[in-house]
C-alpha cells in the first residue's frame, strides 16, 4: 500500500460515507446542516466538526467500559443469570443459542431502550438474493414490467431475511460493548447528559473501520475525502 493510498478516502462510494455519517449522528444525537460539510476537505477537519457538535459535560471515563456494565445487567436480567458471570470474553454464541436467540435480542434491546441489531441473515441467502437483485436490475432494461415486480419482491425478500435472521457476527460481550459505545454512543454512557470528547474521534474511527473496511492507519487527519 503507497503513502498516496493511506491518505485517500475519495475514491469510497459517496453513499457509503453518507450511511456512516447516518449513523454517526444516531450514536452521537445531533444532525448535520445541509451544506455544514461541502468544504470539509479531511478526515481530522470531519473528526474536528463531529466533536464541536457533540453536547453536554466533558467527563472523562471510558464509553465502553460502561456500555459493557449496561449490556451485562441487561444479558443477566434477561437470561435470569449471575452477572458476575458474564466477562468481556463470554463467548456470545453459548450465552445465546439459536433456539431463545431472537427473543433473547429482543428482551435486551427493550431492557437498554434501543435496537442492537446484532443478528444477521446467513451470508449465503443475502448472497443469493443480492446476485438476484442485480439480475433484476439488468432485465429492467429488456422487460421492466417483470423486472419492477422482480426487483419489489427481492426487496421485500431481503427485508424479511433481514428481520428473521438468526447468525452472529459479534463473538464476544466485550465486541457488542464496542459496537454499542460506537453505534450508540451517548445512549451506552452512564449519565447520558455527559461525553468523554477525547475519545470521540476514536469511536468515529470505528465506525468507519467496521462500515467501510478500513485500516486503522488509513484514517489519519490527513486522510481526504477530495
Amino acid at each position: 500500500m503507497t503513502d498516496l493510498d493511506t491518505y485517500e478516502l475519495c475514491n469510497i462510494d459517496p453513499e457509503d460515507i453518507s450511511d456512516v455519517l447516518v449513523k454517526v449522528e444516531n450514536s452521537f444525537g445531533f444532525k448535520f446542516g445541509d451544506t455544514e460539510l461541502k468544504d470539509t476537505k479531511t478526515f481530522g477537519e470531519l473528526c474536528d466538526i463531529i466533536t464541536s457538535k457533540v453536547q453536554g459535560d466533558n467527563s472523562n471515563d471510558c464509553t465502553t467500559q460502561q456500555a459493557f456494565y449496561k449490556l451485562r445487567n441487561a444479558i443477566a436480567d434477561t437470561l435470569l443469570i449471575d452477572k458476575t458471570s458474564i466477562i468481556p470474553d463470554t463467548d456470545l454464541q453459548k450465552l445465546f443459542p439459536k433456539n431463545i436467540r431472537r427473543q433473547s435480542f429482543k428482551n435486551i434491546d427493550k431492557h437498554l431502550g434501543f435496537k442492537t441489531n446484532v443478528l444477521r441473515p446467513k451470508h449465503s441467502i443475502t448472497g443469493t438474493l443480492a446476485i438476484i437483485f442485480i439480475a433484476l436490475l439488468v432485465g429492467l432494461f429488456f422487460f421492466w414490467q417483470a423486472g419492477l415486480v422482480g426487483l419489489t419482491v427481492s426487496i421485500i425478500a431481503m427485508t424479511i431475511a433481514n428481520k428473521f435472521g438468526n447468525e452472529l457476527d459479534l463473538q464476544t460481550v466485550g465486541q457488542f460493548a464496542e459496537k454499542l459505545s460506537r453505534e450508540h454512543y451517548l445512549k451506552s454512557r452512564r449519565v447520558s447528559t455527559t461525553a468523554n470528547k477525547s475519545e470521540i474521534t476514536q469511536k468515529i474511527k470505528d465506525l468507519f473501520i467496521a462500515d467501510l473496511g478500513l485500516e486503522e492507519h488509513q484514517l489519519t487527519r490527513q486522510a481526504s475525502f477530495v
